[in-house]
């Protein structure tokens, strides 16, 4: 059999378009995937630093807030739950907050704060991430005959003091954290993911 005159333009031609068609086809198909795998929206301002009003907080009260998806709980603490914190030292398993992952170094103080009044602080426990319950009030409880005003977390029993200090002989190992958090508007707002000026 004679051989046939091969067209090569058009054998090029062929073998060019089904390779265009075959690599659009492949990246139509990443696209979704690797969208997919980007952040969303709602993801990058997680990280970002969140505003709130504390002006209206009163003596005594908390409110909470989120930053990075974690409830962050901000509270105005009275005279009688500060001056009561020394009283619980000895019944504290870190009282001097000596674990530096808990807190900047601007709240390595007595409060846990920048404010002695004001208390800023991430409402996870640190046993197994449940959120404990605002239990302000200095007077007995079922769960502490000696209370002082703090955290109670119902799940497992941890405790914690006014300054997120936790007691010795519950499941959670270490004191709550303290997020990185400054103040703005002659100290009305409450910026939380931002060092204060001046600290490390």
């Amino acid at each position: 059999m004679a051989n046939e005159g091969v067209n090569h333009g058009r054998r090029r031609f062929l073998t060019a378009t089904t390779a265009v068609v075959g690599g659009v086809g492949a990246i139509s198909a990443a696209v979704p995937f690797i969208k997919y795998w980007l952040p969303s929206a709602r993801a990058k301002t997680a990280g970002a630093p969140v505003q709130q009003d504390i002006s209206k907080i009163e003596e005594g009260q908390m409110i909470i807030t989120e930053w990075r998806g974690q409830p962050v709980w901000v509270v105005r603490r009275s005279k009688a739950q500060l001056d009561a914190l020394k009283s619980q030292d000895s019944r504290l398993r870190d009282p001097k907050s000596e674990n530096a992952d808990q807190q900047p170094k601007f709240a390595q103080n007595e409060y846990r704060s920048i404010k002695p009044e004001l208390l800023v602080m991430v409402g996870v426990c640190t046993h197994l991430g449940c959120s404990p319950k605002f239990h302000g009030e200095i007077k007995p409880e079922p769960f502490d005959a000696e209370w002082k005003g703090g955290f109670f977390c119902p799940c497992h029993k941890s405790r914690f003091d006014m300054a997120g200090r936790v007691y010795q002989g519950v499941p959670a190992p270490t004191n709550l954290k303290v997020p990185p958090y400054t103040f703005a508007d002659g100290d009305k707002t409450l910026i939380i993911g931002v060092m204060p000026e001046g600290a490390a």
